[in-house]
């Protein structure tokens, strides 16, 4: 089974730690490049080296939220609008670790379209109603000009985004690496480069406040090795290359061309960011949830081991 060629990954459920031992880990991630700083520690060995085993297993990212709070998954491999939304519902966890600080998104469409308000009461395709995609489309839209009543947004898998541009199903859609690119080489064309408009941490790290409060030294570890993983990926393009081209499958030029366009949006630091974690809480109150609800930072973020982590490993820390 080709576990890399999923969408999302988790871990087994954790065994008891025991002195000395090494300790499986459950991880749920997205297989996007901007949260692959999981595939690269797996597999440079870095979980290895913090004592961490990790053992994948498949598992949808809807799920994740739900096996998180069972006490299945022990970590989430991602910070967005589910994990926040998930959050503010009632489940006791934090973001912990950002892999990036913008989210890589563009709004691409047939060259027919040549501006964002061409798209007037068209159909705009998205990964998933009220999921990261769609609400950072919302905000982006509508600092161009386009209110959310102004077009209508389509639910499409993404893997189906293109063929449902090329057949006009969709009239504009909301792409990520590496289907843009697959896109533009069958000539369509970007309106409108979304992260660019919306600072909003993607990929990363979120646990239980349980697991936090109970297993710091473990936590902290599992950070290390993410944050190590991708100061690795940014220091060294071809073996960072030829892990996106073997684990994730993609053909040279994609690899080349996705590497380009995220090494500019990955979190120096891997801190999360009041700024950052504040979009994403706007960006689903503009869903129209939550609206009433004041958050604070210390609501949705517990940042101390990505500051702690980065110090230790001689980055500048505000």
């Amino acid at each position: 089974m080709d576990l890399y060629g999923s969408t999302c990954l988790c871990l087994y459920p954790g065994t008891r730690i025991y002195p000395g031992r090494a300790e499986n880990q459950n991880l749920q991630c997205q297989l996007k490049l901007y949260r692959s700083a999981a595939g690269g520690a797996r597999e440079w060995k870095l979980f290895d080296q913090q004592s961490l085993d990790i053992e994948v297993i498949l598992m949808r990212s809807s799920a994740a939220a739900a096996a998180l709070a069972s006490g299945d998954l022990d970590y989430q491999s991602g910070i967005g609008t589910a994990s926040v939304s998930a959050t503010l519902s009632g489940l006791d966890a934090r973001a912990l670790w950002a892999s990036t600080s913008r989210i890589v998104y563009w709004l691409m469409a047939s060259p027919q379209f040549k501006s964002v308000r061409d798209l007037r009461q068209k159909k705009i395709g998205v990964t998933g109603l009220g999921g990261t995609s769609h609400v950072a489309l919302t905000a982006a839209l509508e600092k161009s000009g386009l209110g959310a009543k102004d077009y209508v947004a389509v639910s499409v898998p993404s893997a189906q985004l293109v063929q449902a541009l090329e057949s006009k199903f969709v009239d504009a859609a909301s792409l990520n690496p590496p289907f843009m690119f697959f896109a533009q080489r069958r000539g369509l064309a970007k309106l409108l480069d979304i992260g660019a408009l919306v600072e909003m941490p993607s990929g990363g790290l979120t646990a239980l406040s349980r697991t936090i409060k109970t297993r710091p030294d473990e936590v902290k570890r599992v950070v290390r090795a993410l944050q190590t993983a991708k100061s690795m990926m940014l220091k060294s393009r071809e073996r960072t290359l030829d892990l996106i081209t073997r684990v994730l499958k993609m053909d040279n030029d994609t690899a080349a061309d996705t590497y380009r366009l995220v090494e500019s949006n990955f979190n120096d630091t891997g801190i999360p960011s009041p700024e950052g974690m504040a979009n994403i809480v706007k960006a689903i109150k503009a869903e129209g949830r939550f609206t009433d609800r004041k958050v604070a930072f210390e609501e949705v973020a517990e940042p101390r081991f990505a500051i702690e982590v980065a110090k230790e490993l001689g980055y500048k820390v505000p």
